[in-house]
């Protein structure tokens, strides 16, 4: 599936406009600034720093007139992914220590609270993502920052700020 998505320099799309069809790691050579944007299709990852750094934001289809309210954002779109399609099984290997150490869970679905589930107090620490795109919260209940993993190895997250993810789900078919 192509994705689409338009970015407007000013709220309520307005301004000048630029229209994406893939990632880009800097967006500042065709725009100033981005206070709205119209997802045409697929599912987006956006990064308030260039080379899809910093705070990350999850959108999907639809339209976005003022996203910066919305969203409690303080910081334009500097870059931009989109989420590749998937339509097949989801398979994660969670720990609850760095470098794969620790209490193991292999997830096939979704967990809103590893603290009330698993008794994971600290939260997923390393994971191996087997099969699908899953995204991550630092809170309970998919709340707070967000983070997307696409298959890979995750094998510390003392680099990302030392974040502790603790609840997440799946990016299914609907999201497109």
């Amino acid at each position: 599936m192509n994705g689409k998505i338009v970015f407007y320099e000013d709220r309520n799309f307005m301004g000048r406009s630029w229209e994406c069809s893939g990632d880009c790691a800097d967006m500042s050579s065709y725009m100033n600034r981005c206070h709205s944007f119209r997802v045409m299709s697929s599912c987006w990852m956006f990064y308030d720093q260039s080379n899809y750094m910093g705070h990350q934001y999850c959108f999907r289809r639809g339209e976005y007139s003022d996203y910066m309210s919305m969203w409690g954002c303080n910081n334009w779109v500097r870059s931009c992914r989109m989420i590749p399609w998937y339509s097949g099984s989801y398979r994660m290997r969670m720990y609850d220590r760095d470098n794969y150490m620790g209490q193991m869970m292999e997830m096939t679905g979704d967990c809103d609270n590893f603290m009330s589930h698993y008794n994971w107090s600290n939260g997923c620490q390393s994971c191996h993502v087997m099969d699908g795109h899953w995204m991550m919260y630092e809170h309970p209940n998919y709340l707070g920052r967000m983070w997307y993993f696409g298959p890979g190895h995750y094998r510390s997250f003392r680099n990302w700020g030392n974040m502790r993810f603790m609840s997440m789900r799946r990016v299914m078919s609907d999201w497109y």
